[in-house]
C-alpha cells in the first residue's frame, strides 16, 4: 500500500504504471534531469522549468510519484524531488540507463 504521500513501497512500483508515466516528455525529461544529479540530490517541482500550468506541474510530479519514478519532500511552501535510483535499478533492472540512454539521443 503506498504510503501517506502516494509513494509505492518497491514490491508495488508496476513496470506499465513506469512506463506510461515515461511516455510523457516532460516526465521523462525530470526523470532525465535527476538522473544527471548525483543520488540523493533533491530539486523542487519549480526548479525544471516546465512550461505548464501549476496544476499540470502538479499533475506531472504526481503521475511519477505514484508510479515510484519520485520521491517528493514536503519543503515549507514548495516540494523537492529526488529519483527513486535504488528502487528503480532493484525492480527494473537497466531501465535507468535505457532511459539515459533514450534522453542522449534528443
Amino acid at each position: 500500500m503506498p504510503d501517506a504521500e502516494g509513494h509505492p513501497d518497491l514490491d508495488e512500483m508496476e513496470l506499465g504504471a513506469v512506463l506510461s508515466a515515461l511516455a510523457d516528455p516532460l516526465r521523462r525529461r525530470v526523470v532525465g534531469d535527476l538522473l544527471r544529479c548525483q543520488a540523493g540530490h533533491e530539486r523542487t517541482c519549480v526548479s525544471f522549468n516546465l512550461p505548464v500550468s501549476k496544476a499540470s506541474l502538479t499533475h506531472h510530479f504526481r503521475v511519477l510519484r505514484e508510479a515510484g519514478l519520485i520521491r517528493q519532500e514536503n519543503r515549507g511552501n514548495s516540494r523537492a524531488a529526488t529519483l527513486r535510483r535504488h528502487d528503480l535499478e532493484s525492480r527494473f533492472p537497466g531501465l535507468l540507463a535505457l532511459v539515459a540512454a533514450d534522453l542522449s539521443r534528443d
